[in-house]
């Protein structure tokens, strides 16, 4: 068994972004019904639906409906982006997303760190790129 390094570092085994959002209906749909998501609960408070917690694959996600405390015209997504990677076809993925009326950021793209990647922006401005590998790619090399 390796000996692992000290002082010993933090070490997770899974991340799930909770996003606050315009509107819970509209983003619950468009990551249903565009990306594929599934809905696996919906969060109630004084029986009105305030969050929602989705899975895509082994990908947790929770959206959650801003109360807008702190203004109605506050900008969301600005600087930040999730990168998802999939063992799927990149391809695929965005004729996919294309088909349940989708639009894409950016087409299927070749990168030279090996990956090809496609990226998404949700109703509230999150970017969303998600990659794959060819299959004889090996993770963490470059062409």
């Amino acid at each position: 068994m390796k000996e692992r390094k000290q002082p010993e570092t933090l070490r997770l085994r899974s991340a799930m972004p909770a996003l606050t959002v315009n509107d819970l209906k509209e983003s619950i749909a468009w990551y249903r019904d565009v990306l594929g998501f599934v809905v696996e609960e919906e969060h109630l408070h004084e029986d009105k639906l305030v969050a929602a917690s989705l899975r895509a694959g082994v990908v947790g996600l929770i959206l959650g409906q801003d109360d807008f405390a702190k203004g109605t015209d506050r900008v969301k997504g600005v600087g930040f982006r999730i990168y998802c990677e999939t063992a799927q076809s990149v391809d695929q993925v965005a004729a996919d997303i294309k088909s349940r009326g989708g639009t894409l950021a950016t087409e299927p793209t070749d990168q030279p760190w090996g990956l090809r990647d496609l990226s998404v922006e949700d109703p509230d401005g999150y970017k969303i790129t998600i990659s794959s590998r060819p299959q004889d790619k090996e993770p963490g090399t470059v062409n």
